[in-house]
């Protein structure tokens, strides 16, 4: 099969703060070294890693090191990594939003992007003239636009406002919009940044569904990233990880999304900030969130302890409710628990720190990887005072049972315990109650 894509040593260095070096000394000292004395660029010796969680001490960073991978012609390839690891910069390079620092990128026929909301539109023009545009600058005639004009104003669910300025477009009908074009003007491939998650649950259906029949029913490239397991998983064949700027991991999907929740495990079941790095929204501070139990493997159908420290800069009302949402690792969102379904609380206490800890019952969840994903403080129930993302993550593995338990894998989301009871000739054969 013939390469669609080639990233061939491909860097992208940033000053930070700065969109060019700002000074002229080393304007100066750049265009000598390079003109004069034809030596390499002097900035590409220094910058240091892209890991946001620490200060550096180097005005420049690599928000991409010597990424070097290709894509086959028809592959649908999912970029997962965490936050910050460089995934839509690699997006932007590829659609010529930026330039590559170093390296050089070849690709093979017309490139369609998705990557932020509003991208490639003009804001003054309606939605029909941004869709002659879009397709002019991917090289078609107007004859072939009109063509798929009422296909992509089907998929995308506009027409009531497609002669209305985008500007007065929601950010979902945007990319609602920006994805029919994308996906209908017959790129050969199709690059898609996680904006996908600003639609709802039916249009990232037919998104996806899209995107399968692009690849494997017309043999389209398509460059895909998200923060949902499950969408990369059921949509990609190959994965590429990157962390902080470079390539940590490239193979199968699956493999892939191994690699990756592996990495998210080993360092998560306990997390603390001092008391000036701790993060803080509104007068709340979160100093420290962790799960408590002891042994060192967790397993399916094991109660799981949680404790938050928690400091309040004003008085803590009962008003005020702590609420943490727990989801799988393909990002499937399961339950929640809230301190609003508890009517025991003291109407009014002082500012200060307070201790509070949670028990995600026994028999609940099922084997798999879980993130405890966002805590949240809310006032009134209503008013969303503070949130804090990603905080803890741990894995549950399959319980050995004795030699008549069941040895198998349970299927689905959760393994609630069942309270059975058979009789047979009004005699009890089954009771676990």
């Amino acid at each position: 099969m013939s390469i669609a894509i080639e990233f061939n040593n491909i860097s992208k260095q940033y000053r930070l703060g700065l969109v060019s070096t700002k000074t002229l000394s080393h304007d100066l000292n750049r265009w000598w070294q390079m003109n004069v004395l034809r030596k390499e660029d002097p900035y590409l010796k220094i910058g240091e890693t892209n890991d946001r969680s620490s200060k550096g001490n180097s005005d420049y960073v690599w928000a991409l090191k010597n990424i070097d991978f290709k894509v086959e012609q028809g592959d649908v390839v999912g970029i997962i990594g965490k936050n910050g690891a460089g995934k839509s910069t690699l997006l932007k390079l590829l659609s010529k939003v930026t330039a590559p620092t170093t390296g050089t990128i070849r690709a093979r026929g017309r490139i369609a992007s998705l990557l932020e909301v509003g991208t490639g539109f003009h804001s003054e023009m309606t939605g029909r003239e941004n869709i002659f545009m879009n397709g002019a600058i991917l090289g078609m005639t107007k004859r072939e636009i009109s063509s798929k004009l009422d296909e992509i104003v089907d998929f995308s669910g506009c027409e009531r406002y497609l002669d209305t300025p985008v500007k007065r477009y929601s950010s979902g009908m945007t990319v609602r919009l920006g994805f029919a074009i994308a996906a209908h003007l017959d790129p050969e491939i199709l690059v898609v940044d996680e904006v996908l998650a600003v639609g709802d649950a039916e249009f990232q259906k037919k998104a996806i569904g899209k995107m399968q029949d692009v690849s494997r029913g017309e043999g389209r490239t398509v460059l895909f990233v998200s923060h949902n397991m499950t969408s990369v998983k059921n949509l990609c064949n190959n994965g590429v990880l990157l962390e902080n700027g470079g390539l940590k991991y490239i193979g199968r999907i699956e493999d892939t999304i191994n690699c990756y929740l592996n990495e998210v495990v080993a360092t998560s079941r306990q997390t603390t900030w001092m008391p000036n790095d701790a993060p803080c929204q509104d007068g709340i501070r979160l100093l420290s969130a962790r799960i408590t139990n002891t042994e060192e493997t967790l397993y399916a159908g094991d109660a799981i302890h949680l404790e938050f420290d928690i400091e309040c800069e004003q008085s803590y009302l009962a008003e005020y409710n702590i609420t943490f949402l727990v989801r799988d690792e393909m990002s499937n969102f399961l339950f929640e628990g809230s301190t609003a379904r508890s009517n025991r609380c003291e109407p009014k206490t002082g500012k200060g720190i307070y201790h509070a800890t949670a028990t995600i019952p026994a028999n609940l969840m099922n084997e798999g990887v879980y993130e405890i994903w966002r805590i949240f403080f809310v006032k009134d129930r209503v008013t969303l005072m503070a949130c804090f993302e990603h905080t803890l993550s741990f894995e549950l593995k399959r319980k050995q049972v004795g030699m008549f338990g069941y040895q198998g894998e349970k299927m689905g989301l959760i393994r609630p315990q069942i309270d059975w009871e058979m009789t047979y000739n009004d005699k009890i054969i089954v009771k676990d109650l």
